[in-house]
């Protein structure tokens, strides 16, 4: 067997489990690894029909995952909040967070057509889909509310890269010191960032791109819309370089979408997701480095998001 058939192999009880929800006559035919998942394997599953043709399904497996059953439980629980809003969002099958059925905790979802792109050419046209598909999530009006936001970094976790402007540091740190300013509360994928967005792509209309699918739905909360801009923002400087990261919010407010009233609430916002990548630069780096984008090294990844806070603190956001 080679590394990707093993890859893409689905565990024996993980597929009994997933045949209970097909219909009667279909099985699963072929399997593959869906690759640029940092905590989850992702697989997506091909079943043969009764009348012969095919449909696809996506499985996400948390193995050896620290608060997977927390993960899976929101994202179970948010994905049927979506359904028929006009956000395209995968619809949930089933789902097993404590793997009493599967060998991991698991969840079972239908497939979304499109792919990721983490290219850097076309980029003047997917920021503003993204900032406008954002938009649309922040309109959202869910029958339940997800859970309040939970923050990624506090001021004593924070990891200096080395070489780092020192000074801009120490004063990004001291702003999220403080407390959160207030704010009013959205619906929030929490995770929005180029990664977790499908596009479709016309080879011969670059600029005729769509946004097909919004997907990792684990973390959806409630909070502050400058949240999810930040966070997108902060992914943006660090796959494409820092000045993509200080224009998404440009591009969100174009879109429609209202950020915080004031220069110093919304740095506070920006500067506390920027702060909390730097705790996971070498997570995120590598499936960038495994879908092509090889000169993202941990290193290059690192200078590029000591770059943009300094960027935020020089006042340049």
């Amino acid at each position: 067997m080679t590394n990707h058939e093993e890859a893409a192999a689905v565990r024996p009880l993980t597929l009994a489990w997933v045949s209970r929800y097909l219909e009667a006559g279909e099985r699963v035919v072929r399997t593959e690894a869906l690759h640029g998942g940092i905590t989850a394997e992702v697989r997506r599953l091909t079943v043969g029909t009764g009348d012969g043709g095919t449909r696809d399904l996506v499985l996400r497996t948390f193995v050896d995952v620290e608060h997977a059953e927390d993960w899976l439980t929101r994202e179970a629980g948010a994905l049927p909040l979506l359904t028929g809003t006009g956000v395209p969002a995968p619809g949930l099958i089933a789902v097993d967070p404590t793997a009493a059925h599967c060998e991991y905790p698991s969840l079972l979802m239908t497939h979304l057509a499109g792919r990721t792109v983490l290219d850097d050419e076309g980029l003047e046209t997917r920021v503003p889909l993204l900032a406008r598909q954002l938009v649309a999530i922040h309109a959202l009006r869910p029958v339940e509310r997800p859970r309040e936001y939970v923050a990624w970094t506090t001021a004593d976790t924070v990891v200096i890269p080395k070489g780092a402007d020192a000074a801009a540091w120490a004063a990004a740190i001291d702003v999220i010191r403080k407390p959160a300013p207030p704010y009013e509360g959205r619906f929030l994928h929490r995770d929005f960032q180029p990664g977790n967005v499908l596009f479709d792509m016309p080879p011969q209309e670059p600029a005729g791109a769509r946004i097909t699918g919004v997907v990792d739905w684990a973390a959806a909360s409630w909070g502050p819309t400058d949240l999810d801009v930040a966070h997108c923002s902060a992914i943006l400087a660090l796959l494409h370089g820092p000045a993509w990261g200080l224009r998404f919010a440009e591009a969100y407010e174009a879109a429609g979408g209202v950020l915080a009233a004031t220069a110093s609430e919304r740095l506070y916002w920006r500067v506390r997701d920027g702060l909390a990548s730097s705790e996971e630069v070498r997570l995120v780096a590598q499936p960038w480095r495994e879908a092509g984008r090889t000169e993202l090294t941990t290193r290059a990844v690192e200078e590029r998001l000591d770059a943009y806070v300094t960027a935020l603190m020089d006042g340049l956001g």
